[in-house]
């Protein structure tokens, strides 16, 4: 479950109306702004630098993620039980 700002929020059409304010005041290091369509939550409006860091962060769990099913492949992993490439393009 999300925890959002409640005044953060902002429905679509008053956004229409206010929208150079809210980017500005977005870019100039403010939260991110909760865009709402039929008081349902349709986007999150955010500055530039925190959509890099959200990015790269995602990237970073990415490969931990990877890493964590390599060390799980690793652990029962016998050299022994190796095919050789000619033999598996044979198959």
């Amino acid at each position: 479950m999300m925890l959002v700002d409640t005044e953060r929020m902002i429905p679509v059409t008053k956004l229409q109306k206010e929208l150079t304010r809210r980017i500005r005041d977005i870019s100039e290091g403010g939260s991110p702004l909760y865009i709402l369509k039929n008081n349902e939550m349709e986007a999150v409006m955010l500055a530039p630098a925190e959509y890099e860091y959200l990015m790269n962060l995602s990237e970073l769990i990415e490969q931990y993620e990877i890493s964590d099913v390599i060390t799980k492949r690793m652990k029962n992993y016998k050299r022994s039980k190796n095919i050789q490439w000619q033999e598996l393009k044979q198959l």
